[in-house]
């Protein structure tokens, strides 16, 4: 169970998150709503440790996060993927997969055994890649370096470091931003493919509300750095804080 207690950010006299209460439970999929500048990425900030909160608290499975680095709070379970975008632009896109799996594990790797088993050690991991990378439809350009990819097979990259790792909570801030109509399908099926795992917890920022509707078990609404709303998708929608705060804000700048 992922959850924020009070979290607060202030910057100078600006509250940009203010006082947010929220706990996750593992097998369910969170939408984070509201308009520009409603604090949601923020929230996003001091839950994975890039930013420090002023007041409250972050805590999985019972665990005090707060203090902790955003490594740390990596190993404790929580994966974001924009943290893993500037991992080795020079690798290739295997090499990188393989890193973070390697992150992981123990095993010959880190033992300094025989150059045998540092082989076969090395050739499971490779596996397990290879695997991911399946998965996220970047088999192909398995031996590309991270820097030559375009924007699209960037994402789903940061995706595929995310798999690796293994997190107890996935989270994905607008994971489709700036994909076309044709990359973005793989990234919401692999979102549908994690939301089966019942034992991890996904969040997710999302603007499209096509996509939170589909995806959503719960949606939580922040407006002005407050939580305004929480709740099941089609009463939190239907709501009329929603439709001023947010719907509203959609309709006009459409």
């Amino acid at each position: 169970m992922l959850e924020t207690k009070d979290l607060t950010i202030r910057f100078g006299g600006h509250v940009a998150v203010n006082a947010v209460s929220c706990a996750f439970a593992p097998g369910t999929l969170t939408a984070i709503v509201g308009p520009n500048g409603a604090g949601k990425t923020t929230y996003f900030n001091l839950i994975s440790g890039q930013l420090k909160a002023t007041s409250g608290t972050v805590s999985l499975d019972g665990r005090l996060l707060s203090g902790l680095s955003p490594s740390a709070r990596t190993h404790a379970g929580l994966g974001r993927a924009f943290q893993l975008t500037n991992l080795f632009p020079n690798l290739t896109v295997l090499e990188n997969v393989r890193l973070a799996v390697q992150a992981t594990r123990g095993g010959a790797h880190r033992r300094g055994l025989n150059l045998w088993s540092i082989w076969s050690d090395h050739k499971a991991l490779s596996a397990r890649a290879d695997e991911i990378l399946d998965r996220v439809k970047l088999k192909a350009r398995e031996h590309d370096t991270v820097a030559s990819l375009p924007h699209g097979d960037q994402r789903k990259l940061e995706v595929a470091l995310l798999i690796a790792l293994e997190p107890k909570v996935f989270m994905f801030d607008e994971p489709t931003a700036g994909m076309n109509a044709a990359e973005a399908p793989v990234i919401l099926d692999l979102v549908r493919e994690l939301k089966k795992d019942k034992t991890k917890t996904i969040l997710l920022v999302e603007h499209k509300m096509d996509v939170v509707r589909e995806l959503a078990d719960r949606i939580i609404v922040l407006h002005n750095g407050t939580l305004v709303a929480d709740g099941e998708p089609a009463e939190v929608i239907a709501s009329p804080v929603v439709q001023e705060a947010y719907l509203g804000v959609a309709k006009e700048a459409a």
